[in-house]
């Protein structure tokens, strides 16, 4: 068995994730403690009791669903699974390549925590409230969306933000070209094509100021070689210098998430097992259309850590 640890991304989020961990694995909790300890303030309160409107700011989601799947990774290890042993690849969703570069041992949990916090302020503020938007693709290839967004877009920004799977396109961009590309996306072959509900209008080029805030924060961060490689979200292809995964994740900022080539590169690649580690099932589900032979498990409970050991087991 080869296998990928895959890590989510903003919008899988929900108030109490990560509890039942931090109560049944002292490892699990510990994560939370740092995580707290790192931001100066109780985060971790937020995590499992909300309000949701403060879990679901980007600012406050980005570093919690890191929280979140270290700490299922480090109570998947206190029941004996040796994580670093078994992985040969690590992967992520945007915010998630973080979670997996300290999944690979790249970033510390206080540095990515942090890391995040900036992130998240600096992609909330990088376009004023109401002047842009994303919108899902759906029935259409990558191909179909780009050319919808190259056209919708006339003197606007209107970009590729995640491939995500076969027939599942994000787009990204100023509010009224991602609304034409809406209704063109129907002309066009699409099954359905929605607007979602989003704060800011993620991996675009409108995301310019957030990338330039990153470079800055992640010149001073100390950013290790992965003990695995990480497929990186711009590239769709391993890399494990530091130098090179400083400047990938400024890229991704305002590049496109590759998720769909990704995956894919990784099945080609011999990998036939994805593990998704935190909060949700979002990854598993697109493993499973990707990668249709390969096996998908999500690890985000303590019945998840039980199941997936008695897996090893078995």
């Amino acid at each position: 068995m080869t296998t990928a640890f895959t890590f989510p991304g903003q919008g899988s989020q929900s108030v109490g994730m990560g509890r039942a961990l931090a109560e049944s694995y002292a490892a699990a909790r510990r994560v939370f403690e740092e995580v707290d300890e790192a931001l100066g303030e109780s985060l971790s309160t937020v995590i499992f009791e909300g309000p949701e409107d403060a879990l679901t700011l980007t600012a406050n989601a980005q570093p919690a669903l890191m929280a979140t799947s270290i700490a299922a990774l480090r109570a998947l290890e206190e029941t004996g699974v040796d994580v670093k042993a078994m992985a040969s690849f690590v992967a992520g969703h945007s915010l998630g390549e973080y979670s997996a570069l300290v999944a690979a041992g790249s970033l510390s949990v206080t540095d990515a925590a942090r890391l995040l916090r900036a992130r998240g302020l600096a992609m909330q503020s990088a376009v004023a409230a109401g002047e842009g938007a994303m919108a899902a693709l759906l029935g259409v290839d990558l191909e179909v969306a780009a050319a919808v967004a190259a056209e919708a877009a006339e003197d606007e920004v209107c970009d590729v933000a995640n491939d995500n799977a076969p027939g599942q396109v994000v787009l990204s961009g100023s509010k009224a070209a991602v609304e034409r590309a809406v209704a063109l996306a129907k002309t066009r072959g699409a099954k359905r094509a929605v607007l979602l509900a989003v704060s800011a209008p993620f991996h675009c080029s409108l995301m310019a100021p957030a990338a330039e805030v990153m470079a800055e924060a992640l010149a001073s961060a100390t950013v290790r070689a992965p003990v695995v490689p990480l497929y990186a979200n711009v590239t769709a292809s391993p890399v494990s210098d530091p130098a090179e995964i400083r400047r990938l994740l400024v890229e991704q900022v305002t590049g496109t998430v590759r998720w769909r080539e990704s995956v894919a590169a990784l099945a080609a690649g011999g990998v036939d097992c994805f593990v998704e580690i935190g909060a949700g099932t979002v990854l598993t589900g697109l493993a499973k259309r990707i990668a249709r032979d390969a096996r998908a498990f999500a690890v985000g409970t303590p019945a998840d850590v039980e199941a997936f050991g008695e897996r090893l087991a078995g």
